[in-house]
């Protein structure tokens, strides 16, 4: 029944309002009700306020963003590996149509045997300048540069089709890199004692840097590119050279008496360098930044060339001297294995295939080429060549750009 109908209303009794004692003691039972439950969403983890929004927002965690690059370097990839462009066949376009071949420089026989690595044979001998020391990717990736340092010539070679083009005039160039930013190529003369800033393209000579060590010949670039590290071979030193300014901003002798470095590679994080030593025996390890006192790592007799693996986690060091090849871990900071040749040998300048598998070094006096897998160490080929073979190049490797020499790829 409807209350209107025949049920008189009830009235509804005038709230009184709660005096100041009431009000304090409702206050503490509701806290006192709410106290468990905090507790069990505490313990249970389950915070269904910060849901709703009361819990202030966490301060945003700010990461350090790494310093910034050579103007007019291609940006890092990876700030915790300089190589990650580097991978198994990740080939940039500009290469993806060329040939693989083996490009090996003879130093007494003025020539360059190219080798198919799929045969192991020599396919084809090209004449080139006097004494070549090096064939070198250019920072493009078009145009492979074999230095002639007794010729005083530079000859280039088309990847493409294999054919060598007319010689530039370039003085002393036993090797050649390139800055970061693809502007100049960094002749390493050696015998005039300079370090020559040259055109990247036309090889005009755009600043010579002078250096009071003897011997300049291999180089790395820190990560950021603004500074790289050079050997200087006959003197037992290092240079520190800052790359904008085109200028020698730290110099060190080594701290082994005929200490005679060769190659330079940097630490895939970028904070350390690596410099092979063929009097020492070893490999000496550098603080680049702060270019202190190195230590020396040894590894085996007439230390030599230096090259990464495509997975960034090792490091494979000729050691000519003695025919063997040492192993070294990055993440480990040791050395890890030794791979001795059959019959012995002197492997000295090379690089890795395209694909990681194989590390390919010349035999310095053996008038030979090695081909070794990475993955045991055993020699799958051991192929003859013309005499003196020195810094033979993989190519084309994977990469965004050369640095130089027989192939330092970023």
């Amino acid at each position: 029944m409807h209350p209107t109908q025949g049920t008189p209303a009830r009235r509804t009794p005038t709230p009184r309002t709660p005096t100041r004692r009431t009000r304090v003691l409702i206050a503490a039972g509701v806290l006192a009700a709410l106290a468990p439950l905090a507790s069990c969403a505490d313990a249970s983890g389950q915070h269904k306020d910060e849901a709703l929004g009361s819990k202030p927002a966490a301060a945003p965690v700010h990461k350090k963003a790494p310093p910034p690059g050579l103007p007019g370097m291609p940006p890092v990839l990876d700030p915790h590996d300089v190589y990650a462009a580097d991978r198994p066949n990740r080939l940039s376009p500009v290469v993806k149509g060329f040939p693989s071949r083996v490009y090996v420089p003879n130093t007494n026989s003025n020539t360059v045997s190219v080798i198919d690595p799929a045969t192991y044979k020599v396919i084809e001998t090209i004449p080139v300048g006097n004494q070549p020391q090096h064939v070198v990717p250019s920072w493009d990736l078009k145009t492979l540069w074999v230095n002639n340092d007794k010729g005083n010539t530079l000859t280039p070679i088309d990847p493409r089709t294999g054919k060598a083009g007319p010689t530039v005039d370039v003085h002393d160039p036993y090797n050649l890199y390139f800055t970061p930013d693809g502007k100049y190529a960094v002749v390493m003369a050696s015998l005039d004692r300079e370090l020559v800033f040259r055109d990247a393209h036309t090889m005009k000579r755009v600043k010579t840097v002078p250096v009071s060590c003897y011997g300049v010949n291999h180089a790395d670039f820190s990560a950021d590119g603004r500074y790289f590290i050079v050997s200087c071979e006959f003197s037992g030193e290092l240079l520190k050279v800052d790359t904008a300014a085109m200028k020698v901003v730290g110099q060190e002798k080594l701290p082994y008496d005929g200490s005679m470095p060769q190659d330079v590679k940097i630490s895939p994080d970028g904070k350390r360098f690596y410099i092979a030593d063929m009097e020492a025996d070893g490999v000496w390890i550098l603080d680049g930044d702060k270019f202190t006192r190195p230590t020396l790592l040894p590894t085996g007799k007439g230390a030599h060339g230096l090259y990464v693996s495509r997975d960034s986690r090792e490091m494979y060091i000729s050691n000519r001297g003695e025919g063997s090849v040492s192993v070294f871990d990055f993440r480990a900071n040791k050395l890890t294995k030794k791979w001795h040749l059959p019959d012995g040998g002197s492997p000295d300048m090379g690089g890795v295939s395209a694909d990681g598998k194989v590390l390919w070094l010349s035999g310095r006096y053996n008038s030979e080429v090695y081909a070794i897998d990475t993955r045991t160490g055993e020699q799958l080929a051991r192929i003859k060549v013309g005499s003196g073979p020195h810094g033979l190049a993989v190519y084309p490797q994977p990469g965004r750009y050369s640095l130089g020499h027989t192939g330092v790829f970023r």
